[in-house]
């Protein structure tokens, strides 16, 4: 959901910071859709149909975070060794609105962490409370 709702988010106030123009000559249309929309649509039925077990809040957060620091040190080796930003707007962007810019999406994608968990429990802890109680009688 992330990648959709940033993605999209920064395509549609400004294409250029995410996805230049320059790639339709290499990327087709329906692949970019593909990579960049049709995954919602699978997130949520899954939400819908599967249960998903949430570890501890703690060790949710923890690996959250480790997995996007572990993103950004990619993205920030790459732009340092190579001189090439992954995301153009990170290009366009100041040094310190690229701090502000990386801790707003830490913050956003800490709060889809949360509505997901939220959205699990809401749809399924009544049905979770009743295979137990039939389980226990």
């Amino acid at each position: 959901m992330f990648v959709v709702l940033t993605f999209w988010g920064i395509y549609a106030i400004d294409r250029e910071l995410v996805y230049p123009k320059e790639l339709d000559k290499v990327i087709p249309s329906w692949l970019n859709h593909i990579m960049h929309t049709t995954i919602l649509p699978f997130l949520l039925i899954d939400k819908f149909l599967v249960y998903h077990q949430y570890p501890s809040r703690r060790a949710g957060f923890i690996t959250l975070l480790s997995l996007a620091l572990t993103y950004l040190a990619w993205i920030l080796w790459v732009a340092f060794y190579a001189n090439i930003w992954v995301y153009p707007i990170l290009k366009v962007l100041s040094p310190h609105q690229k701090a502000v810019f990386i801790m707003a999406l830490l913050v956003f994608f800490i709060f889809l962490y949360l509505l997901g968990e939220f959205i699990n429990k809401t749809l399924w802890d009544k049905e979770r409370k009743h295979v137990k109680k039939v389980k226990s009688s």
